[in-house]
């Protein structure tokens, strides 16, 4: 008698406490059960095929041998769902969207469930709107104007009792909103971020994310509702609410400063989550809910970055997570991946920073390769940060440089170049010198041009750098670029008479050691270096002088041997003989062969040395053949001049900025298989030369158009575009003559002409200053550097301008002034005080102006330098000087 009292309680119990309950058995699922039986005992003729399931579905396209069995199975599938979609109210949409979704993600066509999917969303049933919302996440998006007939389906949903079909909403809201339903339905999602269920209130929060993402002007509507998100004890929802926080603030400045506010509480719950006890619900590996700390991380530095109060806030928990965070697996890592992000982006204390780079250093001595590369990654960024913590683990990090994987390599190659300095340039170039003689050939180019560039900065004395130049020369083969050979070039000669030697010597060396193994092929740019110096200053390599000068190496060994002259004149017809070495590399042979003539005393070598040259009158490449006509010419009718003509060449001007980017201006181009015609200095002054090839491959002429004369004149004024050319009488055009601070004014050609006149300025000119007075003005001031330029009366139609530059934050490299005027005034430039400008330090740089026509002066300035190894390009017109500045 007990037992039915007991079941009458049980029928009254909660469905959740009821055992005996069962929520799949319901009145739908009862209809489509009978439905199911009606069918089974159905006629034939009036009864459709049960359609199959779709587990069996997957197994058959699985089972498909072949791409044409599986488009079979597929379309005969799709044949089907199609037929029962014509029914008006099929039992079985729901397993046909299914199907169908599983075939579009196959990547056949599926467009016409897209109707179906809005039926099923339509239904009252939790599992129909389930697969319809997912259908239309994957069939909709708002290119397709079938998506705008959901937003009903959507605002009575939002609105639905069970917080499952809400979620559904949200969800599909998120994913297919266009700006027009955000619109709509923002004010929705704005209710539910209130809502006292934390399920919705998560899922409102990410939907608002979304639709923000899509409508950055309904950020402000969704503000208030998400600063009280902070105050929810569930992780769910804090995650999502943080998440929202970070996307304001990172796309609007004025929520940037509104969210400052928040910074206690953020610090008041990582601290909690520090000092927590364990907890089962969110322990990761030991961890309370990592998910939840990066995303507080995250937030705390976009709001702390330069912003000195909020950093000071934020300094404690920082350096508390720092400390107390597991690292033996990977999800503390995580977090103190990011809590290093944040020190250094945040006005962070010193110390703090100090205990970032050395959880990075900590790092690079994890077995994992991800986690190397990743503190690699990072030391990168922020080297220039705190570049005397970086230093401490020098040591590890060039022992990455021997990581067998190469994207280890590359970070740790870049980090090392950007660690040297003058107290540590011997120590570092002998890592990275034998780094690159066994690295590989895609790293040779960059590692080479960063050694020769670091070297020039920090060489501690001349000999030293000579050293290292040719030591680069022998290790990087020919995938050296060719800016470092005429760079190398320069360097020797304008080095010292005993130096000279001594290169000449050096390179001898292994000039003879590369024809003899018969490596010369694979080393052209050290022939090319070396025939260049060889060429010029033979006679102190072969002089009883040179015994003098010591050759001991680093390792304490001395393996040169003063030749004869035969014998070097033996060791270049081996070269010029061979058939694999470039025809560059043959040209600086044969021309340096040519030089030795006057270099070297007996009559058996000059004899020798003019049957080699004569041989090359007859050679099948043009360019080698008319040079060997020539220059046997000299031996002859013109033997008079070959003295003259072969003398030693002067010393170069040395450039302000010799190893530059490609993307950089490229001012120097001394290589001899670039010749460029006249009517082009100007562009490459203005858009940089041509990026040199290696030598190694036969270079073919450059084809010049001469049926467009505009194109060229086009090209060239990109730095005095705005200048206001007015077409004029073509007999009286005046040329453009462009001066900077690397070229010699007398090298412009005279051939520089532009089809046009300058206008006369119409702006209203300055007060006119009295004779001597200085008159000044600040032409260019951006990111905390100024250039001002003062002008003043000189004797005759003449004016000195100095320009002078400033910088406030930063320390700028490689820093380059150039200007322009019409050719009728003629600029003259004098040498810039310098090429490095250090925070409120000054580079200044004098401008000698003639004027004999005396029209008003019209100037435009290009300035160029480099922010800790950022190019910046900034120019400007001044047209503003005083009327009577030639009177």
């Amino acid at each position: 008698m007990a037992y039915p009292m007991y079941e009458v309680d049980w029928s009254v119990l909660p469905p959740e406490q009821n055992r005996r309950f069962n929520p799949a058995f319901n009145i739908a699922t009862i209809k489509q059960v009978v439905n199911e039986a009606i069918e089974r005992v159905a006629p034939v003729s009036v009864r459709m095929p049960t359609p199959t399931r779709l587990r069996d579905l997957i197994r058959q396209i699985r089972a498909a041998r072949t791409a044409a069995e599986e488009r079979s199975v597929v379309n005969k599938e799709c044949a089907y769902i199609r037929s029962t979609f014509r029914e008006e109210d099929s039992v079985w949409r729901c397993r046909n969207i299914a199907k169908l979704l599983y075939i579009h993600m196959l990547g056949y066509p599926a467009h016409f469930g897209q109707l179906e999917c809005l039926k099923l969303i339509a239904s009252p049933r939790f599992t129909d709107k389930r697969v319809g919302y997912l259908g239309a996440m994957l069939l909709l998006d708002e290119r397709q104007d079938v998506h705008l007939l959901i937003t009903n389906c959507l605002k009575n949903d939002l609105n639905s009792n069970t917080q499952f079909v809400v979620g559904l909403a949200l969800c599909t809201l998120g994913a297919i909103a266009s700006p027009e339903m955000a619109r709509d339905l923002a004010s929705e999602v704005e209710r539910l971020i209130k809502s006292p269920n934390a399920y919705i209130k998560k899922k409102a929060a990410l939907c608002a994310f979304r639709i923000i993402r899509r409508v950055p002007d309904l950020m402000e509507m969704f503000l208030p509702a998400t600063r009280s998100l902070l105050t929810e004890k569930n992780h769910g929802v804090l995650i999502t609410g943080v998440t929202l926080i970070t996307e304001m603030c990172e796309n609007s400045p004025d929520t940037l400063n509104h969210f400052k506010k928040i910074v206690p509480n953020l610090v008041r719950i990582l601290k909690n989550l520090i000092l927590a006890g364990y907890s089962p619900e969110h322990d990761v590996s030991g961890v309370s809910d990592p998910f939840l700390q990066v995303k507080i991380l995250r937030l705390l530095r976009i709001l702390g970055k330069n912003d000195a109060e909020a950093s000071e806030a934020m300094n404690d928990i920082l350096a508390q997570v720092a400390t107390n965070t597991e690292t033996s697996k990977n999800v503390g890592n995580t977090i103190l991946y990011e809590t290093v992000l944040s020190i250094m982006d945040i006005k962070s204390e010193s110390s703090l920073r100090v205990l970032a780079v050395n959880i990075l250093g900590r790092f690079l001595l994890n077995n994992d390769k991800n986690i190397r590369y990743v503190a690699l990654n990072t030391l990168l960024r922020t080297v220039h940060v705190d570049t005397s913590a970086v230093q401490r683990h020098r040591t590890t990090i060039l022992e990455c440089l021997k990581d067998p994987d190469i994207s280890i390599r590359r970070r740790a190659m870049e980090l090392s170049f950007a660690l040297v300095n003058g107290q540590n340039i011997r120590g570092m170039m002998k890592e990275l010198l034998a780094f690159l003689e066994r690295s590989d050939a895609e790293f040779k180019a960059h590692c080479s041009s960063a050694v020769v560039l670091a070297a020039e900065r920090y060489a501690p004395s001349d000999k030293w750098h000579l050293d290292t130049l040719f030591k680069v020369l022998l290790k990087a083969g020919n995938y050296l670029r060719d800016d470092t050979v005429s760079s190398t070039i320069q360097i020797i000669s304008s080095a010292a008479t005993e130096r000279q030697a001594y290169g000449a010597m050096r390179l001898w060396t292994s000039l003879e050691q590369s024809a003899v193994s018969g490596l010369a092929t694979e080393k052209q740019p050290l022939i090319q270096v070396a025939a260049w110096t060889i060429g010029e200053y033979g006679d102190l390599l072969v002089s009883e002088a040179s015994s003098a000068i010591s050759m001991v190496d680093e390792d304490g060994v001395d393996d040169f041997v003063r030749p004869t002259e035969e014998y070097v004149i033996d060791i270049y017809q081996k070269l010029l003989w061979s058939t694999q070495l470039s025809i560059s590399t043959k040209e600086f042979l044969l021309l340096s062969l040519a030089k030795l003539s006057t270099r070297f005393t007996t009559q058996a070598s000059q004899e020798k040395i003019r049957v080699i040259i004569d041989t090359f009158g007859s050679h099948i490449h043009i360019e080698l053949q008319q040079r060997g006509v020539e220059l046997s010419q000299l031996f002859r009718q013109y033997g008079h001049l070959r003295p003259a003509l072969l003398e030693r060449m002067p010393a170069m001007e040395p450039v302000a900025a010799p190893h530059r980017d490609e993307q950089e201006l490229d001012l120097s181009d001394t290589s001899p298989d670039h010749t460029k015609p006249d009517q082009d200095a100007l562009l490459d002054l203005i858009n940089g030369s041509d990026s040199l090839t290696n030598g190694d491959v036969e270079h073919q002429p450059e084809q010049i158009a001469t049926t467009n004369n505009n194109t060229s004149s086009n090209d060239i004024l990109d730095l005095l575009s705005g200048l206001d050319l007015t077409p004029s009488v073509p007999a009286a055009a005046p040329a453009v003559l462009l001066a900077n601070n690397n070229v010699e004014p007398s090298a412009a050609p005279a051939a520089l002409l532009l089809d046009g006149l300058f206008a006369p300025p119409a702006t209203p000119q300055p007060p006119h200053p009295a004779d001597g007075a200085e008159w000044e003005r600040a032409v260019l001031e951006r990111g905390g550097v100024r250039v001002c330029v003062s002008a003043r009366r000189a004797a005759g139609a003449a004016a000195t301008l100095t320009a002078r530059a400033t910088s406030q934050l930063h320390t700028l490299t490689d820093f380059l002034f150039q200007a322009a005027v019409p050719k009728k005034i003629q600029l003259d430039m004098m040498s810039p005080s310098g090429t490095t400008l250090s925070p409120q330090g000054e580079i200044t740089q004098v401008l000698k102006v003639t004027n004999p026509t005396k029209t008003p002066l019209r100037l435009r300035i290009r300035v160029s330098y480099n922010i800790d190894g950022t190019p910046v390009l900034e120019q400007t017109e001044i047209n503003n000087f005083p009327a009577d500045l030639f009177n």
